[in-house]
Parts: structure tokens; C-alpha cells; sequence
């Protein structure tokens, strides 16, 4: 998919420093290793690479501060503007015998200000939550994720404050790779000139990574969330490089599905504006060694809560299952409607029902074109 990318890569970067092997290659911890969360590829269409990611919150303690190469950003989504980037990482800690870093920020920077103005519309919907994400760039071949807690402390850091507290003392960077555009520090001061000029006096390589275009079209998270606003899971689909999904531990619920003759699978969307809202159909990953056909209500059910609590609501086609506990992939599909507040809940069971029948007639009507393709 890469490969079908187009791409303009414009790179700055400062002199390149002598790069020496650093005194230990990446060593991979353990579920007891301190400040240090392991993360394995948990999708069973990857099982088979046995891969494992370093994962801090917040800047690694001193003994697991070996030098690394670093790409810095939101990576919502790991698109393939996101998967070029990372092939990049990738290339040059291979070649300076570095650990691959990743640095992102939770909550969303746009999601802090948002929050901190009092309009939280002005935050940018999620697309994919941090599990989805990290799975993504250990797909990647990242080594170690640093998550850092975007907050008032953090977004008062002059750039200078950044450079050598986050990337020279607390990261040990030695080759770092940013979008083009990137801005950073106290009022978004430091731009990519302020870098290039650390890194000459800190010595660390400067990349940078032009706009990634696809049929003359740029990649980014916000094409991404666009696509799936609109309902054109093709499109993300094809943004992304994979299908669009979203994982999660199955939860118990008010059992109000099983009540009405529709059993559900319930995951929490953890934040409140997700890119994805309405009634899909999809296949849901995980459970048994095939998808198993389903429909799915992502949203705050305003007919039976007034919370505003998000739940991804998954109703199996034929298969009543014990889930609880586990974790599964869901993949969507196809949207068949937005949600609706419903006057009652006879209502309700009627418009469930009519989405269950207009999700069989879809994986009919996909296994007839399939047979017909053989």
C-alpha cells in the first residue's frame, strides 16, 4: 500500500553528528519492569510476529534512557501518511542502531485547549482509541512509545525548555523526524528552524517529512475522521491502509438488549467524541477463528440514557456467545443510519429489527458476489 503513496519529501536537517553504537542495544521488559506498561500486538491477524513495545507514561526513568531515533506527533489513527513517517523511523534506527521512539500526547492537544476554553467542539473526534493506536505502531516496528500527558505544565514549556528537558536529557534523541508543519513549545514557538539549530548545538539529525499525497490528495487524520464522518468507510479505508476497526474489552451492560430479543457485546469508548457514530454493520474479530457477522450501535443511546456515555452496542447475527472479558476487534462495514430518540421502546425493538434484517441482506448479498466472482 505504501508503495502506491505518492509522496514529496522535502527534508531539513541539521549536521548529521557522529553516531557510535550506543552501549546496549533495545532490551524489552517485562510486565514487572517499573514505570513501563507492555503492549503486545493483540490482533490475531498478527499474533504470529511475537511483537512487544516498551510503552511509558511520561518520560522513561533514567535506566530505560537508551539513545533512540524519534518521531513526534498525535498518530490518531496511524494512517498511511502516519505508516510513511514511521518507515522512516524505522530505516534510520536500523541504520544507527537505535531504539525506534514514538512520542504522542494524551489528551489530543486541540482536546486540552478545546477543554480549557469551555467548547469542547472545537476538539477533534477520535479515531482510533490508545489500544488501536499502539497495536498500529508496533505493526510498525516501533520499539518504544512515549505517551506524555498533555496538560498546563506541559503546554507552558518554552521550545527550549522542550529540547533539552524532553528530547536531550529525558529521551537521549539522536536522530528526530517531524512533519513539516509541526510546532511546538509555549504558544506554538518552536517550529522546524528552532530544531534544525538545537540539534546542531545538541547533536542530534533533523528530518522532516513533507505533506503525503494520495491520487494528489493529502493524508492526514482529518481527511480520516471526514471519511468516516460522512459514512465513507472506503475511503478511510483506503486512508488508512486497513480496514477500519475498533477494539475493546467486552463489558456487562443493563442487559436491555437480551430484554428485547437482542443480545449485545458492549466495549466503552473511552473518549466523547469519537470519530464513528450511528448504527453499522460489521464483523467482529476475535471470538472464534472466523469474523462473525453483526450490527453495531456506536453512540449515547438517547432513547434509554440521557448520561451521554458512549457505548459501542455489537449484536451477533445467529450466535449468542459468553464474552465478557475478552477483548475483540470490531470491524466496520458499512453505516446503515444515524442514531435516533425514540418515543418508546416498541419503537426502538421495531427500528433494531430493521437494522438486523438490512445486515443479513449485506453479508448475503456479499457472499452471493463472491460466489459469482469464483
Amino acid at each position: 500500500m505504501l508503495a502506491n503513496v505518492a509522496q514529496n519529501h522535502i527534508i531539513s536537517q541539521s549536521a548529521k553528528p557522529s553516531m557510535s553504537k550506543p552501549d546496549h542495544l533495545p532490551t524489552y521488559c517485562n510486565a514487572k519492569t517499573p514505570k513501563c506498561l507492555v503492549k503486545s500486538l493483540y490482533n490475531q491477524k498478527f499474533s504470529s510476529l511475537n511483537l512487544v513495545m516498551k510503552v511509558f507514561r511520561g518520560l522513561p526513568n533514567a535506566a530505560s534512557r537508551a539513545p533512540c531515533a524519534l518521531a513526534i506527533g498525535n498518530f490518531d489513527g496511524v494512517h498511511l501518511g502516519h505508516q510513511v513517517l514511521l518507515s522512516h523511523l524505522h530505516s534510520a534506527a536500523t541504520r544507527l542502531q537505535l531504539d525506534a521512539a514514538v512520542m504522542s500526547f494524551e489528551p489530543h492537544p486541540r482536546a486540552f485547549f478545546a477543554q480549557l476554553s469551555g467548547d469542547i467542539s472545537r476538539a477533534p473526534t477520535r479515531i482510533a482509541n490508545l489500544r488501536d493506536n499502539l497495536a498500529a505502531l508496533t505493526q510498525a516496528g516501533v520499539d518504544r512509545v512515549i505517551v506524555e500527558h498533555f496538560n498546563a505544565h506541559f503546554a507552558a514549556l518554552s521550545p527550549e525548555e522542550f529540547i533539552k528537558t524532553i528530547l536531550v536529557e529525558g529521551l537521549h534523541v539522536k536522530w528526530l523526524m517531524v512533519g513539516d508543519d509541526f510546532r511546538f513549545g509555549a504558544k506554538r514557538a518552536g517550529d522546524i528552524h528552532t530544531l534544525i539549530a538545537a540539534g546542531q548545538r545538541y547533536g542530534f539529525e533533523v528530518q522532516t517529512l513533507a505533506t503525503v499525497l494520495r491520487n494528489g490528495v493529502r493524508i492526514s487524520s482529518s481527511a480520516v475522521r471526514a471519511a468516516l464522518s460522512a459514512g465513507d468507510l472506503s475511503e478511510a479505508n483506503n486512508l488508512l491502509g486497513r480496514p477500519y476497526q475498533i477494539s475493546g474489552h467486552v463489558v456487562h451492560g443493563q442487559k436491555l438488549g437480551r430484554t428485547l430479543g437482542f443480545p449485545t457485546l458492549n466495549l466503552r469508548i473511552a473518549h466523547h467524541r469519537p470519530a464513528v457514530l450511528g448504527i453499522y454493520v460489521v464483523q467482529v474479530h476475535g471470538l472464534t477463528d472466523t469474523a462473525l457477522p453483526a450490527v453495531a450501535s456506536l453512540g449515547a443511546r438517547p432513547t434509554v440514557d440521557d448520561s451521554g456515555r458512549i457505548l459501542l452496542e455489537v449484536h451477533l447475527l445467529d450466535q449468542n456467545l459468553h464474552a465478557y472479558g475478552k477483548i475483540v476487534q470490531v470491524e466496520f462495514l458499512e453505516k446503515l443510519r444515524d442514531e435516533e430518540k425514540y418515543t418508546d421502546l416498541d419503537t426502538l425493538t421495531q427500528a433494531i429489527q430493521n437494522d438486523v434484517d438490512q445486515a443479513r441482506r449485506y453479508f448475503r448479498n456479499r457472499a452471493s458476489s463472491a460466489t459469482d466472482r469464483i
